[in-house]
């Protein structure tokens, strides 16, 4: 069990622990993404021998079932082979009979090891499947506080454009924009004010004609 675990935890951890060792500067999202990336790969991976390893104990019991029906029917043919006197089958039927209780033997110790073994190596395989979502959940945290930064920096780009990029209009720029705007639409509203009180008073100071 050791050997096996080992082997997975050591190839794991070169894997994964090399890049957090590197001391170049990154985007800690797109390091994280990587990461994350490379963890899912080493965990299918995982997955895959732990699947192996609960074939190769369904394989054992295979043999063991095998090796006790046929130590069952080594000693019924001993017995046999005893009663009607036929000493060299007895012999045979004896050895057979060794043989196979040596095997179950082994096979069964093998079972019990390997059935310890795999509950161990899926506990430490659902660990690592809890640190990937884990890591998910991190990836999420940091992109959501990547996407404040953004949302942020955007906002006081707008809000004062001194002190950033000017990538979009500021708030002077609308509100100068604003202001001529209601200038021009006060001062067309003075000149159509004006209009109809010419009018008005073109129309009262008319000379009236007279009915006859």
């Amino acid at each position: 069990m050791n050997t096996l675990w080992n082997r997975l935890k050591y190839t794991v951890q070169a894997d994964l622990h090399s890049m957090l060792d590197k001391k170049e500067s990154k985007n800690p999202i797109a390091m994280l993404n990587q990461y994350i990336k490379e963890a899912e790969k080493q965990t299918e991976s995982v997955g895959k021998l732990l699947e192996r390893q609960g074939k190769l104990k369904v394989a054992l019991e295979k043999e063991f079932a095998e090796a006790e029906a046929m130590l069952e029917k080594r000693r019924r043919q001993a017995d046999l082979a005893r009663s009607t006197g036929e000493e060299d089958l007895v012999a045979f039927a004896e050895d057979e009979i060794h043989a196979y209780e040596t095997r179950a033997n082994e096979l069964a110790a093998s079972i019990t090891q390997s059935a310890q073994e795999l509950i161990a190596l899926e506990r430490k395989f659902e660990e690592m499947k809890h640190k990937v979502k884990d890591m998910k959940v991190r990836q999420l945290q940091l992109m959501g506080k990547e996407n404040v930064t953004r949302a942020h920096r955007r906002m006081d780009q707008f809000i004062s454009p001194e002190n950033g990029d000017k990538q979009v209009s500021s708030v002077e720029e609308m509100n100068a924009f604003i202001e001529n705007l209601g200038g021009k639409i006060n001062r067309e509203y003075e000149v159509s004010s004006m209009e109809r009180r010419l009018e008005m008073l073109e129309k009262n100071t008319a000379p009236k004609t007279e009915i006859v």
